[in-house]
């Protein structure tokens, strides 16, 4: 099979945000559109509200308005689904409902060609079980699209155990053909972006819950220091917590109550109390005309120290310890590569030193284990950051041995880069990086378990929630060695099997290889 041909019909049941988001891309690539939905107002009024958006494009001259006028005009409202008949790909857009599912595929099968595609925008349930009972499961595919469709890129094109391989790949080059960047995954829980997403979340709970800071700061350091587009909780307050609760809840039920995958009793607590973000005006933050967003914490400004020496080490890590002594140089700090006579580095490399403060890159240790460790009273560890060149924020964290004078040069340091510095309380990881390793870790067991590519899996999180680097290629640029040596510090820290090193990392740890060859 190839993409559905330009011109043909393509089917859309369901006439809501996904549905009329669907029909409107459908009918922009050139598609004779069907929709159909149980209420009839609901067809009309999509129509007329797709139209006018084709009238807004034209007027931005992001379209023409002759190709405005053919798009509305391949825009048919039906009343019935025998009026689909001629389909050659209909695509369901209806409630996240099995048995519904089931009964209209099933009602479906009867009606459309036996080379027709169906296809189900399900974001959550098996594509496998919606496909068991049909005559012919084989050409049935999920296809789904995140919304908004018009402007969200990602298309994850979901194959069953049935599903046939030319079905599948029809799908894809047909959501290509609509400038999609669609992806293949197989039928799991989640399949790629709502399995591989749920450590943002997550971990975000896990940092609120042990005081690290409040949201307003882990959010901006999310934001600010990892580049992220937005932080967790005011994702979450957009998502809306009992929605986001209920996806969290379902991968966690069906991979058979995985620790990776717990919930998190603090956002229960929030959908107890009907605090579920934006819709109801109150999440983690307040909502409505005179609420004020809180302000992160950051640390007020320290004096510049007059000397910082830094250490490095071969390898990834050094590499980003070199990114950050590029930064410091070009805001004319005195920076000194601390190499032995005989041109050795020192022996905790990478890292930088001043004042007597030794200050680490975090490697999943607190600061406190770290200074014990070393024997070294004045430790700092600082959160990973997406660009030691730009990145407005950075987070660090000290031991409790630390003294305030190697805490103060430490702030000075990095506020003299031109970082604002938040302090989080010391906890294992720090905020981005734990963050950053448990994506990779859930995305590496993804692909280590065939759900999807590595190069599927970065595109996903790109294209379909924004995320500022896939999370394979971002444990490439951290080094893969350095995310299982965080991993297994948070392992240890914590004594939970929700740190356990996908075997995909360690093989790649073991072979010194990149994800991404």
């Amino acid at each position: 099979m190839a993409a559905i041909a330009r011109g043909s019909v393509v089917a859309v049941i369901g006439s809501g945000a996904m549905g009329s988001g669907i029909a409107q891309v459908a009918a922009a690539a050139g598609h004779q559109v069907k929709l159909f939905d149980t209420r009839a107002e609901a067809v009309s009024k999509a129509i007329a509200d797709i139209g006018a958006v084709f009238d807004k494009l034209a007027e931005k001259g992001k379209m023409s308005a002759a190709d405005a006028d053919s798009a509305r005009a391949r825009l048919h409202g039906v009343n019935g689904l025998a009026q689909v008949a001629d389909a050659a790909l209909v695509v369901e857009a209806i409630v996240e409902n099995l048995d519904v599912k089931r009964s209209l595929f099933a009602d479906l099968e009867g009606i459309v060609a036996d080379d027709a595609i169906l296809a189900t925008n399900t974001s959550s349930i098996s594509v496998t079980a919606i496909a068991a009972k049909l005559r012919r499961p084989q050409r049935l595919v999920g296809m789904h699209f995140f919304n908004p469709v018009p402007l969200m890129a990602l298309v994850e094109v979901i194959s069953g155990v049935a599903t046939d391989a030319a079905a599948a790949q029809a799908v894809y080059d047909t959501a290509a053909a609509w400038g999609k960047n669609p992806v293949h995954a197989k039928s799991t829980p989640g399949f790629i972006v709502n399995r591989v997403a749920r450590p943002f979340y997550a971990e975000g709970w896990r940092l609120l819950n042990e005081q690290a800071a409040d949201a307003a700061t882990i959010d901006a350091v999310l934001r600010e220091a990892g580049g992220f587009r937005m932080g967790p909780f005011e994702l979450m307050d957009l998502i809306g917590h009992d929605v986001n609760f209920s996806v969290t809840q379902s991968v966690f039920n069906a991979y058979y109550n995985d620790p990776r995958f717990t919930p998190s009793v603090l956002q229960q607590e929030m959908v107890n109390a009907g605090f579920l973000g934006r819709k109801s005006g109150r999440g983690l933050y307040q909502y409505g005309a005179d609420a004020a967003k809180p302000e992160p914490k950051t640390e007020a400004l320290r004096e510049k120290p007059e000397y910082v020496g830094y250490s490095l080490e071969a390898g990834a890590n050094g590499a980003l310890t070199q990114g950050m002594v590029d930064r410091l140089k070009q805001h004319g700090i005195a920076v000194t590569n601390r190499k032995s006579a005989e041109g050795h580095q020192h022996a905790e490399a990478p890292a930088f030193h001043c004042n007597g403060a030794a200050i680490y890159l975090t490697d999943g240790r607190t600061a406190t284990r770290r200074a014990a460790d070393n024997k070294h009273p004045d430790t700092i560890v600082y959160d990973l950051v997406f660009d030691a060149a730009a990145s407005p924020r950075i987070a660090i964290a000290a031991a409790d041995q630390c003294s305030q004078r190697a805490i103060d040069a430490t702030i000075g340091m990095f506020q003299a880069a031109g970082f604002a510095v938040t302090r989080l309380d010391d906890v294992p990881g720090l905020a981005v990086m734990r963050t950053v390793a448990m994506l990779a870790n859930e995305a590496a067991d993804a692909v280590q378990q065939g759900v999807c590519s590595a190069a599927a899996a970065d595109i996903a999180m790109q294209k379909g929630v924004n995320y500022p680097r896939g999370p394979l290629a971002w444990a490439d640029t951290v080094g893969v060695k350095h995310i299982v040596t965080v991993l297994e510090n948070l392992a240890q820290a914590y004594g939970e099997d929700r740190y356990r090193v996908s075997p995909l990392l360690r093989r790649k740890q073991a072979s010194g290889a990149k994800i991404h060859a």
